[in-house]
């Protein structure tokens, strides 16, 4: 009875391993997604500033150490598997946010890595819902702007698509005295046809403002 009972244990032991393998092999390989070896590579230049007690060009001591939380959190996140971003809108008008389509993985035909959805005022993109950016339309302007995570503040002013890395919940806000847009993050990337596929026309806000709100959003 003891054997019967040892053979028994020893084969739900197996039995477990095997169902629990798929699982190991699953695990995201954060370590090769190009946003985590972004975040990685800034985390330790903003160490090593630190370590020599050297000044970063255009950053003050307190946005060096605001930029080494955000980014502390950012890295964790995408080593904890979070593989997507979020984005909020409460600029008071409609914004145009990138997204996976359903199914773009499996679609030989797209034309572009992504589609371009229409986020309401007040809403934001549903959880699990990858928001890759958002598309900065003619002539709109991005106050204190940062293109990399140690860049300094700089203006810009569209058609470009601002990318978000992963685990980024991205808060797009209209300034009332400048109109100019702002973002609670302290960077982004900016991409243009040439260095993304994609889809980034020469709209005005005027026309978005005209579009169906269509990204799977939830209310603010």
């Amino acid at each position: 009875m003891k054997v019967w009972k040892s053979l028994l244990i020893l084969l739900m032991i197996v039995a477990n391993l095997a169902f629990a393998q798929p699982s190991f092999a699953d695990r995201p390989k954060f370590s090769k997604n190009p946003d985590y070896i972004e975040v990685t590579k800034a985390l330790n230049e903003l160490s090593q500033t630190k370590d020599t007690q050297t000044q970063v060009e255009g950053l003050t001591a307190e946005e060096i150490q605001t930029r080494t939380e955000e980014l502390t959190l950012q890295k964790y996140a995408l080593e904890t598997g979070i593989n997507w971003g979020k984005c909020e809108n409460q600029t008071g008008k409609t914004i145009a946010v990138y997204g996976k389509r359903p199914n773009d993985e499996d679609n030989e035909d797209a034309v572009y890595d992504n589609g371009l959805y229409f986020l309401a005022n007040g809403q934001s993109t549903k959880n699990n819902w990858d928001c890759d950016g958002i598309y900065l339309p003619t002539n709109v302007k991005v106050a204190d702007f940062t293109s990399s995570p140690n860049g300094k503040g700089e203006k810009l002013t569209g058609p470009v698509a601002l990318k978000i890395l992963d685990g980024t919940q991205l808060v797009v806000k209209t300034n009332p005295d400048t109109a100019a847009i702002e973002l609670n993050v302290p960077s982004v990337k900016v991409l243009n046809s040439n260095k993304a596929n994609w889809f980034i026309p020469e709209i005005s806000q005027d026309i978005i403002d005209t579009r169906v709100p269509n990204a799977p959003s939830n209310k603010s």
